[in-house]
């Protein structure tokens, strides 16, 4: 048999809401220009995102559409100040992670065999379409008060 991989971007707000998805081959950089303005379409504010998506270059293209995206450092990268609000959002990133955990096990998203390519994208609308209609999705409990100047709050995956 052969196998072929997939990658599954989502983006969604701090409700746990699925805002926007980009699916790519699996050999497809995280930071790839067309798949970023894709994800992005639309979007402005803070995006909190994991350290995959470190770039200096996908910053400034990000912010030039009006996007502040905001990551973890690395270890081998000098520390730098972050404002506390900031600091708290990253911890609460992995929201994104409870999502794909949903989406796998609940939504029944993993499915080992495909017959066809029709049969895999099916499976996958489905999946994503079942999470939106959950009753209860993972969300950020805010027990501070949200920055004005902040924007749209966005999870990135």
């Amino acid at each position: 048999g052969w196998y072929v991989g997939f990658k599954l971007h989502l983006l969604c707000n701090e409700k746990g809401e699925l805002i926007n998805f980009v699916l790519t081959r699996a050999n497809v950089d995280d930071r790839n220009e067309a798949v970023i303005d894709t994800l992005t379409d639309r979007v402005f504010g803070k995006l909190y995102a994991d350290k995959g998506y470190i770039s200096q270059s996908l910053f400034g293209h990000l912010w030039d559409e009006g996007i502040h995206i905001v990551t973890g450092l690395r270890s081998n990268m000098k520390q730098r100040l972050m404002p506390f609000y900031d600091k708290m959002m990253l911890r609460k990133r992995s929201i994104i992670e409870s999502i794909n955990d949903m989406l796998k096990n609940v939504a029944q998203l993993v499915h080992s065999r495909h017959r066809s390519v029709h049969n895999f994208l099916m499976n996958l609308l489905a999946a994503m379409g079942a999470y939106c209609f959950f009753a209860t999705k993972p969300e950020v409990n805010f027990d501070f008060e949200v920055p004005e100047s902040s924007g749209q709050l966005v999870l990135w995956d």
